[in-house]
């Protein structure tokens, strides 16, 4: 009898050590784990077009981060990618594509094919091909602003801020009020909703002229190409501005490669929107 007792007292004592040695396993596994899937890794491959040549100067961008790079001579590409990230390739004159890497953990190298978007053959120009570098290409779709040469040449100073009447605001008028100071204007600019107007109108005005920024400097075509119609060019720029914000952070820093950018990425999103318009 003290032999079996002996003999049981041993094996929990083992089966206890499993336990730890057990616990400590899936610890570990899981640890392995989270930094698999939650780790930003190199994601590394090459793109292709429909014959299987390499493709260079394509941007690769991830939208989750903002990151983009450019694929070398041969179509090979390094970026940096979170698990689920969207990476979104785009070159001239080929069709956009998108897609998500590590879904399940596994990093394997991507083999993109991008596809040359069909076109008639009109009048023959020679014009320069955009690179895939956005400084260069903003420069080529650019517009020659002839205003803005003459201001430059000229050199004179440019005000500071627009030159309009400043709307009343509450605190600047009820805060004068409490120190015994009373602006009648002003008072008088928020009873009537005069102050409210000028606000909406100034808004107005800033929207139709960020508008105007970007189509002063950005030729029809290049919308067009995109696949916006050339009657809806001013209302896509409008809806990128909500879609997107940065678009109108980039025009107010007059950065037209930023604004291209933040444009490619708002161009699906429009069309999808036309199309729910025509069902």
């Amino acid at each position: 009898m003290f032999v079996i007792f002996k003999l049981k007292n041993k094996l929990d004592h083992i089966f206890s050590d499993n336990k730890v040695i057990g616990r400590k396993a899936i610890v570990l596994f899981l640890i392995l784990l989270f930094n698999n899937f939650f780790s930003q890794q190199a994601i590394t491959g090459r793109i292709i077009d429909e014959t299987g040549e390499g493709l260079g100067a394509v941007i690769i961008i991830n939208i989750s981060t903002d990151q983009k790079v450019y694929s070398n001579s041969q179509g090979e590409f390094s970026i940096k990618a979170f698990p689920n990230d969207e990476l979104r390739f785009v070159k001239e004159d080929f069709r956009r594509v998108s897609r998500k890497v590590l879904t399940d953990g596994i990093n394997s190298q991507l083999l993109i094919t991008l596809f040359q978007i069909p076109k008639d053959i009109g009048e023959v120009k020679i014009v320069k091909k955009l690179t895939g570098d956005l400084e260069q290409d903003s420069r080529i779709v650019a517009k020659i602003d002839k205003g803005e040469i003459v201001k430059q040449a000229v050199g004179l100073p440019q005000p500071v801020g627009k030159m309009r009447e400043k709307p009343a605001e509450v605190k600047s008028v009820l805060l004068p009020i409490l120190l015994g100071n009373l602006n009648v204007q002003g008072v008088y600019d928020l009873i009537s909703g005069k102050a409210r107007r000028q606000k909406r109108l100034y808004r107005y005005d800033d929207l139709q002229e960020h508008i105007a920024w970007i189509r002063n400097r950005v030729d029809d075509d290049y919308f067009i190409k995109a696949g916006i119609p050339p009657g809806q060019i001013s209302e896509f720029i409008e809806f990128s501005f909500g879609a997107k914000p940065q678009v109108r952070t980039y025009v107010k820093a007059r950065n037209l490669s930023g604004v291209l950018l933040r444009l490619e990425e708002t161009v699906p999103l429009y069309i999808e929107r036309l199309k729910q318009r025509q069902k």
